[in-house]
C-alpha cells in the first residue's frame, strides 16, 4: 500500500503514549535541581545573562512554551525552576498525548493548586488526574474513555466539587449508568455544562437530580445515548441549552411537550434522530423561548421537506438547521441588527460585530460546537445520499467552524474535513469532489496555519486533514505549493506522538507523487522520519506504519534512497523487520526495504541492506506471516536483494530457498502481486545453480508451473524467468517435463500477452531440448523417487514447434532478403531493432549461459539454433543494459567463428543465418574486428 487515511482517532491506551517528561515537573522545593551556572549568549560586542531577566518576563516566556519545553527550561536555574511553578502557568493542563499515571500525577500535584482546566485522554488517565489535588478545578474534558466507569466518574466528581464544566466524550461510555450522573448531582452543584456521550440510559432519576441539585445547569448534551427520560427533561428549567443528537429511544409525542414548555430553552438539537415532523413543528410553533433548533440529517424529516416544502414554515423567526435549509442565511438571519458582508462570513465575523446581547453570544458558541460534534459524526458514519449537503454548505460549514477560537470546536472541524473526503479507509478513496471542494473554498491555506497553531490538539487534526486531503493529486499540488511539506516535516520532528503521526501520514501520502519526492527531502522530512522509528520504537504502531510507508515511498526514488541510507533508514527499517510484531509496519518496512534495494545498478544500497545484521533473516520470517502483504512485500524485498550476489547466497543460507519455496506452493490462490513476487524471488535465486538446484529439490517446480499458468502477465513474466534459470540444470529440466510443464511453457511461449514471459519460455524450452537432458531420462528419474511416466519424444516435437513459431514471429522475410543479399549494417540494424524485445536489454547472463547458447548453434535442429541466434541478438543488441557485458563474454568463448560459420550456412534457416549475421555486427560494433 502506498498511502493510507485516517477516519476515527486512534483510541490508544496508556502503553501507547508519551510520557511527560518528569525532570522539572517532578522536583519539589524540598529537592531542586542543583543550581547552574548561568549560560552565556554571545552578542556582537557583550554577553547576556538571561537569568538577570525579571520575573514577569520569565513568567511571559514560560507561557509561550508548551509542557515539555516548559519543563526542560525549567531546570536550567533554581531561579527559573520556580518561576516555572508560577501558579498562573498552571491554569490549564492538556494531557491527551501524554501517559498520566499515578506517579506523573503525583510529580504535577504540587503546580496544579490553582488548576481550573484538565483535558485527558482514557479511562487510565481519569483515574489517575485524581491524584493532582486541584480542588478549585472548574473544567474537566476526557475523551477516548470508553471504559471509564461509574466509579471513576463518581470520583473525579466527589473530589472536584467546583467543578462547573464536564464533557465526556465523544466516544461512548457504555459502562456509565444513571448512577454515576446522579453523583456528579449530588457532589458539583455549581455545575453549569454536562456533556456525556454513548451512555445506555439516563433515567428520570438522573435527570431529577440535576434538577434539583445543580440549579445553575445552563447546558446539556446527552449525545448518541440509548435512552434518556424525555419527560424528566421539563425539570430542568435552567437548561438553556439541550443536545439529543442521535440518542435514540426517544418518545418525540412526549419531548415535545414537555421540552416546549422549558422556560429558558434557547437552543435544542435533535440531529442525528428520529425526530418526527409534527414534533419538530410543535417545538416551533410552542416553545416561547426557543431560538435554535437544530435537526441535521433527521430521516423523518427530510422525507417531510421532500413531500410538503412548508412543513416548516411555522418558525416564527427561529432557526431551523436541517439539511434542506440554508444554515448560513439562517445564523445571519439571528443577527437583526448587522448586515454581513456575505452570509457565509458569519462564523467568521461575528465576534468582531459591537453587541451587548452576551445571550447571542452563548448561542453562537454553542452553536458552533454543535455544529462541529454534528458534522463529525455525519463524517464518520458517512450516510448516503449526503454529497449534495456536503458539497453545497457542509464543506463551507466545516471551514467555518475551523477558524473558531474554541479549540475543541477548531479540532473537532478539521477532524471532520479530514474524515467526511473518505469513502474507503481500506483502500485509502478518497472522494475526489470533496477534496477539491475544500481546496477551492480556500481550505488547503486555513489548515497549514491551523498546523502551524501553538496548540497541539489542533496541530494533531489539521495534520491529519492535510494528511487525508493529500490523497487526492491536485490537493497535493497545492499542499506542496502553499509550503505544506516543509510544515508537515517540521511537525514530523514533534515530541508530541500525536502530531507526529499524523505529520508522517502527511508526508506518506504526499510523497506518493514522484514531483514531491526531492522537496521532502531538500525539508529534512527524510531524516524527521528515519527519527521517528528510533524515537518510537515499539509499541507505537501509527507512528511507525506512517514514518516507514513514507520512507518506502521516498526510497522508490533514486536519489531519495540514498538519502534514506545516509539517514540510518537502513539501520531503522530493519529494526522494524525485526522486532515490530504489528502486520502493517512489518508490510511497510519490508516494502522499504525492497525500494532501497531496487537501485542496485546505480547505488550501494542493495549491498547495504543485505550486509545489515538480521536483515535477510527477517525477510525470509517473514514470508511466512499470515498477513498476505507482509508475504508479498517481504517476498519482493528478497527479490530485489537477489541481484546481489554475495546476497543471494546469503538468502539461501538463511532458508530462502525452502521458505520462498513453501511460499509459492500456498500462494496460487493468492494475489497477482503475491504470485508474482514468489515467483521472482525464487527467480532471482535461481540464478546461482546450487540454489536452482535446491530449489528444485525442495519441490519449487511445480508451483512455478502452475504460477506460469496464471492470468496476469506479471506472473508469466517471472515464473518463466525462473522456469528458465531452472532449465539450466537438466535435473531440473527433467522434473519440469515430468511435473507437466512443457504444456505450461508451450501456452507461454504461444499465448501470453508479454513478450517477455514468450521469450523466457522459448528459452527454458530450448534449454530443456538442447540434448543435455537426454543422459539424465536414459539414467531414470529426477529425484530420489520413482521416475514418473513422461513422453520425451512427443514433448520435444511440442516445444521445438512453437519455439520455431516464436520466432518466425520475428522475421521479416524483405529485410530477411536484403541482408542475406548485402550484409550491409542498414538492414541488419533494421532487422536488430524490429526483433528487440526492450525488456531483454535488462537480462544478465552469466558466461556458462553464454556459451550455452553458444554452444546451441552448433546443434543438429535448426530450430534451437535459431533461437540460439535470436537470444544472444537480444542480449548483445546496443543500448541494453548489459550488452557490453555480454559481448564481452561471447569474445571470451570464441563466439566469432561460429557466429560467422552459423550466417554463412547455407543449410541453416534464413532466421538462424540473419540473427547471427546482426549479433556479429554487435560484437564488430562493441569489441571491433576479431583477431
Amino acid at each position: 500500500m502506498s498511502r493510507r487515511v485516517r477516519r476515527r482517532t486512534n483510541l490508544c491506551d496508556a502503553a501507547d503514549k508519551a510520557a511527560i517528561i518528569p525532570l522539572a515537573i517532578a522536583a519539589s522545593p524540598e529537592d531542586e535541581v542543583p543550581a547552574s551556572a548561568p549560560v552565556p549568549f554571545p552578542a556582537p560586542s557583550s554577553f547576556v545573562n538571561w537569568t538577570s531577566l525579571p520575573d514577569d518576563t520569565v513568567v511571559q516566556l514560560f507561557s509561550c512554551l508548551n509542557y515539555r519545553d516548559r519543563a526542560s527550561l525549567s531546570s536550567t536555574c533554581r531561579s527559573w525552576h520556580h518561576l516555572g511553578a508560577s501558579p498562573c502557568l498552571w491554569t490549564s493542563l492538556d494531557l491527551r498525548a501524554h501517559r498520566c499515571g499515578p506517579e506523573t500525577a503525583i510529580a504535577l500535584a504540587r503546580r496544579c493548586v490553582a488548576l481550573r482546566r484538565l483535558r485527558f485522554r482514557g479511562a487510565d488517565s481519569a483515574t489517575s488526574v485524581i491524584h493532582l489535588h486541584a480542588r478549585d478545578l472548574r473544567e474537566i474534558s476526557g475523551d477516548g474513555c470508553r471504559d471509564i466507569t461509574d466509579a471513576t466518574l463518581s470520583v473525579l466528581a466527589a473530589r472536584h466539587e467546583a467543578l462547573e464544566n464536564l464533557q465526556i466524550g465523544p466516544e461512548p461510555c457504555q459502562r456509565i449508568t444513571s448512577d454515576a450522573v446522579r453523583h456528579v448531582a449530588l457532589c458539583c452543584s455549581g455545575l453549569r455544562r454536562l456533556r456525556l456521550s454513548g451512555v445506555r440510559e439516563i433515567d428520570g432519576d438522573a435527570v431529577n437530580a440535576l434538577a434539583r441539585h445543580c440549579t445553575c445547569l445552563e447546558e446539556v448534551a446527552f449525545i448518541d445515548c440509548g435512552a434518556v427520560d424525555e419527560t424528566a427533561l421539563g425539570s430542568v428549567t435552567s437548561i438553556r441549552f439541550l443536545s439529543l443528537a442521535g440518542s435514540g429511544n426517544l418518545k418525540w409525542s412526549s419531548a415535545a411537550v414537555s421540552l416546549s414548555k422549558l422556560p429558558n430553552l434557547v437552543g435544542l438539537d435533535v440531529s442525528r434522530t428520529d425526530a418526527s415532523p409534527g414534533a419538530v413543528s410543535r417545538l416551533l410553533s410552542s416553545s416561547k423561548s426557543l431560538k435554535v433548533l437544530c435537526a441535521l440529517n433527521c430521516a423523518a424529516l427530510e422525507e417531510e421537506w421532500n413531500h410538503n416544502e412548508t412543513a416548516f414554515s411555522n418558525k416564527k423567526g427561529k432557526l431551523l438547521a436541517a439539511l434542506f435549509t440554508d444554515v448560513f442565511k439562517g445564523v445571519a438571519s439571528l443577527f437583526v441588527d448587522i448586515t454581513a458582508s456575505n452570509d457565509r462570513a458569519v462564523f467568521g465575523e461575528w465576534r468582531d460585530w459591537t453587541s451587548s446581547d452576551k445571550g447571542l453570544d452563548d448561542i453562537m458558541e454553542w452553536l458552533e460546537w454543535i455544529l462541529s460534534h454534528c458534522l463529525l459524526r455525519m463524517a464518520e458514519t458517512n450516510p448516503a445520499g449526503m454529497d449534495e449537503f456536503w458539497l453545497k454548505q457542509g464543506t463551507a460549514l466545516l471551514l467555518s467552524l475551523a477558524k473558531s477560537t474554541q479549540e475543541d470546536v477548531q479540532e473537532k472541524a478539521a477532524f471532520g474535513l479530514a474524515t467526511f473526503v473518505v469513502i474507503d479507509d481500506e483502500n485509502a478513496t478518497v472522494d475526489p469532489a470533496r477534496a477539491e471542494a475544500v481546496m477551492m473554498d480556500g481550505g488547503i491555506p486555513l489548515l497549514l496555519d491551523l498546523a502551524k497553531s501553538s496548540r497541539e490538539g489542533v496541530q494533531s487534526e489539521a495534520a491529519k486533514a492535510i494528511a487525508n486531503l493529500s490523497v487526492n493529486s491536485k490537493v497535493a499540488k497545492t499542499v506542496a505549493d502553499e509550503g505544506g511539506i516543509s510544515i508537515l516535516a517540521e511537525l514530523a520532528r514533534s515530541m508530541n506522538r500525536f502530531v507526529a503521526e499524523e505529520a508522517a501520514g502527511g508526508l506518506w501520502n504526499l510523497s506518493v507523487g514522484e514531483e514531491h519526492k526531492a522537496a521532502i527531502a531538500e525539508a529534512g522530512g527524510v531524516k524527521a522520519l528515519v527519527d521517528l522509528i528510533f524515537k518510537w520504537p515499539s509499541g507505537i504502531d501509527g507512528v511507525l506504519e506512517r514514518a516507514a510507508g513514507a520512507l518506502a515511498n521516498l526510497a522508490a526514488d533514486e536519489i531519495c534512497s540514498m538519502e534514506v541510507a545516509a539517514a540510518g533508514g537502513v539501520h531503522a527499517l530493519v529494526m522494524l523487520a525485526r522486532s515490530c510484531k504489528v502486520e502493517g509496519v512489518q508490510e511497510q518496512a519490508a516494502r522499504a526495504l525492497a525500494n532501497l534495494a531496487a537501485h542496485g545498478d546505480s547505488n550501494s544500497n542493495n549491498a547495504a541492506v543485505g550486509q545489515e545484521a538480521g536483515a535477510l533473516e527477517a525477510l525470509v520470517q517473514l514470508t511466512c506471516s499470515q498477513n498476505e502483504g507482509v508475504r508479498q512485500e517481504a517476498a519482493g524485498a528478497l527479490w530485489n536483494l537477489s541481484f546481489d550476489d554475495r546476497n543471494r547466497e546469503a538468502i539461501a543460507a538463511a532458508g530462502g530457498v525452502e521458505a520462498l519455496v513453501a511460499l509459492a506452493q500456498a500462494c496460487s490462490n493468492g494475489s497477482q502481486g503475491l504470485q508474482e513476487r514468489a515467483a521472482g524471488a525464487l527467480w532471482g535465486l535461481s540464478v546461482s545453480e546450487a540454489n536452482s538446484i535446491a530449489i528444485g529439490r525442495e519441490g519449487g517446480v511445480a508451483p512455478l508451473i502452475e504460477l506460469a499458468r496464471s492470468d496476469a502477465q506479471d506472473v508469466h513474466e517471472t515464473a518463466a524467468g525462473a522456469l528458465w534459470n531452472l532449465a539450466f540444470n537438466p535435473g531440473n529440466a527433467l522434473r519440469i517435463v515430468e511435473e507437466g510443464g512443457v504444456p505450461a511453457l508451450v501456452h507461454l511461449c504461444s499465448s501470453s500477452g508479454s513478450k517477455m514471459a514468450r521469450f523466457m519460455a522459448a528459452l527454458a524450452l530450448a534449454y530443456m531440448f538442447d540434448g543435455r537432458m537426454d543422459e539424465i531420462a536414459l539414467v531414470g528419474s529426477s529425484s530420489e523417487g520413482t521416475s514418473k511416466s513422461v513422453n520425451l519424444d512427443g514433448a520435444r516435437r511440442m516445444a521445438l514447434k512453437h519455439i520455431e513459431s516464436f520466432v518466425l514471429s520475428f522475421s521479416d522475410s524483405h529485410l530477411f532478403s536484403m541482408a542475406v543479399a548485402s550484409s550491409g549494417p542498414g538492414a541488419l540494424t533494421q532487422i536488430g531493432e524490429a526483433a528487440r524485445i526492450q525488456e531483454a536489454g535488462h537480462l544478465r547472463c552469466s558466461g556458462a549461459e553464454i556459451g550455452r547458447f553458444v554452444a546451441m548453434l552448433r546443434n543438429a535442429s535448426p530450430i534451437l539454433r535459431s533461437c540460439a541466434a535470436f537470444a544472444l541478438l537480444q542480449f548483445t543488441i546496443p543500448g541494453g543494459r548489459h550488452a557490453v557485458h555480454h559481448a564481452s563474454l561471447l569474445q571470451k568463448v570464441g563466439a566469432w567463428r561460429v557466429l560467422r560459420k552459423a550466417g554463412a550456412a547455407t543449410t541453416a534457416p534464413i532466421e538462424a543465418k540473419v540473427f547471427a549475421k546482426v549479433v556479429s555486427s554487435y560484437l564488430k560494433d562493441n569489441m571491433g574486428d576479431p583477431v
